[in-house]
């Protein structure tokens, strides 16, 4: 397949997307695939609303069949359109609930009003104070002074 193909593919799955009201946000030819696997992850334009299955399905369909009205493509090929996934910020209850004992990263403001940063394993957040596990020990931080949660990897 050649670049111009997998561009051109590009810009119409993104018009497409934003026309019904979504952002491309990753977008993957897999050409050794048989037949050919073109996989979109998308967004809501609106930040406050939550891509479900019937989003993914309705759009799969507009996608489809703007690919098959275009004649980009002249081979058989499989469509997969999905959210991007959980965002790497915790800012809902339940990301704090679901996300017990994986690691994060916290902004936040000490006694001085200075921003810090610290990791750690999230261990839960209270009404008080966010709680995390650094080395055994449970570090309390204050929930007026978190800035910011952060999902990391074991590694960083």
């Amino acid at each position: 397949m050649s670049n111009q193909t997998a561009t051109e593919l590009k810009i119409l799955t993104a018009k497409s997307a934003t026309n019904n009201g979504f952002d491309v946000t990753d977008f993957k030819i897999f050409t050794h695939s048989n037949p050919l696997s073109i996989q979109v992850n998308i967004r809501h334009k609106n930040p406050d609303k939550k891509v479900t299955i019937d989003d993914c399905s309705i759009l799969s369909a507009y996608i489809d069949e703007a690919i098959q009205n275009s004649f980009i493509l002249d081979q058989p090929f499989t469509l997969e359109i999905s959210s991007e996934g959980v965002g790497e910020l915790l800012t809902e209850e339940k990301d704090f609930q679901i996300f017990k004992g994986f690691p994060i990263e916290v902004t936040y403001q000490d006694l001085k009003k200075n921003e810090q940063q610290t990791s750690g394993l999230l261990l839960k957040r209270t009404d008080n104070d966010l709680q995390i596990n650094q080395k055994g020990k449970t570090h309390r931080i204050p929930v007026e002074d978190v800035i910011k949660v952060r999902l990391t990897t074991p590694s960083g």
